[in-house]
C-alpha cells in the first residue's frame, strides 16, 4: 500500500516562493499519476495541478497557471510542486494524492478520485 508524506509547507510572505514535495514513505510512485489539491478554511478541496505517471502529462489549474511548476523524479520517488509568486489566496492546507494508472498511459487529472492521499502540509502566505 502507497503512503505519501508531503514537506515544505511554510509561512511565506505575498510575492515569496516555496517548494512542495510528496514523497512515498512505502511503496513506489512509478505507476501513479500524482496531483497536489489545495483546501482553505471554509472552502472546498481545490486540484491544483497533476502530473501523470511518466512525467510527460502536466495541468493546472487556471488559478496557479503561470505561478507554479510540476515535476517529478521517479529515482527519488518523489513529485515537487514549485510555487512561486505566492498571494495570500495560495493559503491552505496542500496535499498530494496518487492515482494508479494502468501501464503505458498518460493522463492525470484535478478531481478527488485518487487511491491515496498525503496528510497534508499547511502553506501560509502574508499579505
Amino acid at each position: 500500500q502507497l503512503q505519501l508524506v508531503e514537506s515544505g509547507g511554510g509561512l511565506v510572505q505575498s510575492g515569496g516562493s516555496l517548494r512542495l514535495s510528496c514523497a512515498a514513505s512505502r511503496g513506489t510512485l512509478d505507476s501513479y499519476a500524482i496531483g497536489w489539491f489545495r483546501q482553505a478554511p471554509g472552502k472546498e478541496r481545490e486540484g491544483v495541478s497533476c502530473i501523470s505517471a511518466r512525467g510527460g502529462i502536466i495541468n493546472y489549474a487556471d488559478s496557479v497557471s503561470g505561478r507554479f511548476i510540476i515535476s517529478r523524479d521517479n529515482a527519488k520517488e518523489t513529485v515537487y510542486l514549485q510555487m512561486n509568486s505566492l498571494k495570500p489566496e495560495d493559503t491552505a492546507v496542500y496535499y498530494c494524492a496518487a492515482d494508479l494508472t494502468p501501464p503505458n498511459s498518460a493522463y492525470c487529472h484535478l478531481s478527488s478520485k485518487h487511491d491515496y492521499w498525503g496528510q497534508g502540509t499547511q502553506v501560509t502566505v502574508s499579505a
